[in-house]
This record gives C-alpha cells, sequence and structure tokens, in this order.
C-alpha cells in the first residue's frame, strides 16, 4: 500500500499519540481558538475521526483577548492506569497544566497547573516503570523534573538535560523508555523549511544522551517534496509490534517563494530499527507522497456529511468559536433548524470574541456554502461568511445595508488594507453565500432564489498565508455576525452550511 499524507489535513498542528489496546488516539494544538485540543480516534493510524475536544469550558480554557496564534500549544497525550493525560501550555493565560479523564469522548478535569519555575512550551510526560513521572518541556534548552500526578507538585529539581544537537530552538521532547534506554525525541530547526525531528539516546532519564549517527532522523529541508516543514513528532508501538511516527508539516503552493494557508498538518510514516536500536522514519528520513509501506488492518470511519442542518442539539465536533464566545452570541434553539448569530460591536478585525462559527479549510480545492437570512434595519448591522486567518488577514462575503438598501458585500483586509472590493444590491429573502478555492484563490460568490451563484470578488491564498499573515495557525470558513461597533440589532440566521472537498 501506498502512504497518502496528511492523514489528518488542515489546520491540526503539533499531534501527539496514544494507544489504548488496538485503539489510537492523537491531540493536535488549537492556539486562540474554543473548544481547545481536538481528540481523533484511530483503529489503523490512516482514518481518523474526532471524537471531542480535551478543553471545553472557559475555566480549563481561557482565551481572553487571547493575541493571535496564543492560547494552546504543542499538547501531549499519554494513557496510565486506566487514564489519559494530556498536558499543554496555555501561553497567555497561566501556562503549564494537565486535564485527565477515562474517556476521552467525554469530559475532562479542570486544570492541574504545574509551576516549573521556567517559562517554556511543549510539555510530555513519561510514566517510568519504577513509578516515577517526568515532566519534560522546552524551556533553557530542554529541561525536566518529576512530578506528583496527583497535584502537580515537583518532586525533585528541574534539571537540564539536553541542548539538542545543535539545530536552532531545540523543542517539543518526548521522553520514552524502550528496551532498557531511554530514547528523547526533539524537533529542532524551528517550526518553518528547516524543521527536523532529532534523537538521542541514554541510560537515564536525566542523561547525558547520546545524539544518533544519521540525525536528522526527518526532514524535509533542501528537498523538493510536495510535504515541507516536517517536524514536531511523536512515535508509537502498534498492537502488532510495528513502529510509526505522527508529525507535522505543510503543503506549500505557488512560485517562488511558495506559500501555505490550509496550516500545519498530521502526518504519518513507518519506522524501523537499525541494527544498532536506532529508529529509521519512513525511507531514510524522508516521507515521499506515496511511500510504500505495510499497513494495519484498514478501518475507515464513516465519511463526515457535506452539509450541516443545524437540527442537532449541539455543534458539530468541527466548529470552533474564535476565543471564549461571548454569553448569547449564538443559538440552535432560538430557532429550530437554524444557527441564529447575535451580532455584537466587535468585527473579524479585532483581538477578541466576535459572533463567529468557523471550521477549518482541509483541502486545497473545496467549496464552502452557506444560506443566510438577514435584513439589516441599519447601516451597521453584517452577517456573512468569512476566510479567515486571523484579524489582520481575511476576506468576506456578506449581507448589510448601505444608503438605505439591501446589498450584498465583498471585503478583504491584508494587514492594514482594509477594503470593500465589490458591492451590488440584493432583493429581500435568503441569500447564499459560498467561497470557492483552489490553491491560488478564493471565488466569493452568492445566489439568491431562482437564480444560479454570481461571482462577486477573488482573493489570492497567498495573502492568507503563514508567510503573509505570521502566525501558526491555518484558515477557517466561518459564518460571522457584526454590529461594526454597535450591538447588531437583527440576528443573522443560518439555515445550513455546506463544507465539500472538489479534488
Amino acid at each position: 500500500m501506498q502512504l497518502d499524507n496528511p492523514v489528518i489535513p488542515g489546520f491540526y498542528p503539533d499531534p501527539s499519540i496514544c494507544r489504548v489496546g488496538a485503539d489510537y488516539y492523537l491531540v493536535t494544538s488549537s492556539f486562540e481558538y474554543f473548544p481547545g485540543v481536538p481528540v481523533f480516534h484511530s483503529r489503523d493510524l490512516l482514518h481518523w475521526q474526532q471524537i471531542g475536544y480535551c478543553l471545553t469550558r472557559t475555566s480549563q480554557l481561557p482565551l481572553e483577548r487571547c493575541r493571535a496564534s496564543g492560547g494552546i500549544y504543542a499538547p501531549t497525550i499519554r494513557f496510565h492506569d486506566g487514564r489519559f493525560y494530556m498536558v499543554t501550555t496555555n501561553t497567555t493565560g497561566g501556562g503549564h497544566f494537565y486535564v485527565y479523564t477515562d474517556d476521552p469522548a467525554g469530559e475532562w478535569s479542570e486544570p492541574i497547573w504545574v509551576d516549573i519555575g521556567h517559562r517554556g512550551i511543549d510539555p510530555s510526560l513519561l510514566f517510568d516503570d519504577d513509578g516515577q513521572i517526568y515532566w519534560t518541556c522546552n524551556g533553557r534548552g530542554i529541561i525536566q523534573c518529576t512530578i506528583d500526578i496527583a497535584t502537580g507538585q515537583r518532586t525533585s529539581e528541574v534539571r537540564q538535560i539536553s541542548l539538542g544537537t545543535g539545530g536552532a530552538w531545540a523543542e517539543a521532547p518526548h521522553l520514552y523508555k524502550i528496551g532498557n534506554l531511554y530514547y528523547l525525541l526533539l524537533a529542532e530547526g524551528g517550526t518553518g523549511l528547516g524543521h527536523m525531528v532529532t534523537c538521542l539516546r541514554s541510560d537515564s532519564p536525566w542523561g547525558p544522551f547520546e545524539p544518533c549517527p544519521h540525525n536528522p532522523i526527518l526532514s524535509h529541508r533542501s528537498t523538493d517534496l510536495p510535504i515541507q516543514a516536517t517536524g514536531h513528532a511523536d512515535l508509537i508501538q502498534a498492537e502488532n509490534g510495528s513502529w510509526w511516527l505522527v508529525f507535522l508539516g505543510i503543503r506549500p503552493v505557488g512560485e517562488f517563494p511558495m506559500t501555505h494557508h490550509l496550516g500545519r498538518e498530521t502526518n504519518l510514516a513507518p519506522v524501523q530499527w537499525d541494527a544498532d536500536g536506532w529508529p529509521v522514519v519512513g525511507d531514510q528520513g524522508l516521507v515521499p507522497q506515496g511511500l510504500a509501506f505495510d499497513p494495519l488492518p484498514l478501518h475507515p470511519w464513516p465519511a463526515a456529511p457535506v452539509r450541516d442542518e443545524f437540527d442537532a442539539p449541539q455543534l458539530a465536533l468541527c466548529w470552533n468559536h474564535l476565543r471564549n464566545p461571548r454569553s448569547g452570541s449564538w443559538s440552535l434553539a432560538e430557532r429550530p433548524g437554524y444557527l441564529r448569530l447575535h451580532g455584537s460591536a466587535l468585527t473579524l478585525s479585532d483581538v477578541d470574541a466576535p459572533a463567529f462559527v468557523g471550521r477549518r479549510q482541509q483541502h486545497m480545492h473545496c467549496r464552502a456554502a452557506c444560506q443566510l437570512d438577514l435584513t439589516p434595519t441599519n447601516d451597521h448591522d453584517e452577517a456573512g461568511l468569512t476566510v479567515f486567518m486571523n484579524d489582520r488577514h481575511h476576506y468576506e462575503i456578506a449581507v448589510r445595508r448601505a444608503g438605505g438598501q439591501r446589498c450584498i458585500i465583498a471585503r478583504r483586509q491584508i494587514g492594514s488594507l482594509r477594503s470593500v472590493v465589490a458591492i451590488r444590491e440584493l432583493p429581500t429573502g435568503p441569500v447564499s453565500l459560498s467561497i470557492t478555492a483552489d490553491p491560488a484563490q478564493y471565488t466569493l460568490a452568492y445566489a439568491v432564489a431562482g437564480h444560479e451563484p454570481q461571482p462577486l470578488a477573488t482573493g489570492e491564498t497567498r495573502y492568507l498565508s503563514t508567510e503573509v499573515a505570521g502566525g501558526f495557525t491555518g484558515v477557517f470558513l466561518a459564518m460571522y455576525a457584526t454590529g461594526n461597533g454597535h450591538p447588531a440589532e437583527a440576528p443573522a440566521d443560518f439555515d445550513w452550511f455546506a463544507y465539500e472537498p472538489l479534488a
């Protein structure tokens, strides 16, 4: 069989994985989006379905005015003695903590905070055979202590155990005990095109650590492979004894300099062990598209529905809010069968929590569409569909009123440049809005009852890319509402939303 990465497409970076019997569970970073830390389940490592979130309450995940690409960085998931643990860092809301549960699809505990006396990110846990629990993270180099898992209190001093292998920004440490040796997996080189995975080992969890002679064990730097910036990995042994690596990567597009806008995605590689006991990832440290491998018994999941009719009592798991949603900003109950948004004075350009319900763009070629019922009674109420990277980089197609006439507008914001680039009058009644994506551009269109969709404007994907917009996230396709500096008077009712891959 040939490997087709990414296995979880779209903005799902920093993957971490654990196994319970024949079941595999994976978590990823979520930054300023709520709920936080999505949880995925697989039986074959190739097919994943989301089953929940680790952080579903504001008490677990305070994101008030969290900066773009702040919030939750790099979680680790581990299973020990019948319980799941997820450790992470809220970089703008409290620091290191962990939560736990007996059911990864259910509710997770309130945070247990861990004070290691250092700033840092990327915490990980190792439950050793002798009962010691090691907390390893990035700080001044790679630092480590032992903790009491019941309280989060340190039970040892914090010690520096590694500075990496010479690459910049040694981070994302995971410590494993394999046989009688302790293996330390790191990300180095930064999360751009120089990203790489390195490996070290020792006969003590405290080191000194010997580097693998063929480091980096994974890197696509200085190659023309379609997946780049490979790094931030986690290692897992399958039930049948085989070994695998999950790692992040990007899919850049365009001509020089290439850009990426879908974010850092979750990928998979098979792992072998050489005669000296060092891991060999993929094809000698490369994971080309179409790599031949022996899969686990395949276990695909039912395909997600293309269309959400908003007739369930809760939002589907694909949906996120921008930071902690304000009370009353959205409802599935006020108008049954609709998602109702109540716009506030906040806009998409504010570092705050506007009325926003969005999902990740996961495919280069796709179409997102919705049907909106909005009758503005003033010139500041507005609602529509946005393709959103951050508060300074987004495009939208929206309904609002201008000069007393209901209109459809297209707007682009690129940094400090913000402009309505198209406007047309609209008749009364619901309107369908759509955003169609290809690798180079977005096409914003609308349709009224009895008419074919009409293109309104286009916008380049490049200006919503990490290389232009900055940060660590990927684009969302979202429904939103705003009063543009005033509380919105009219509710925005969305009858349905559809997301469809096109290629």
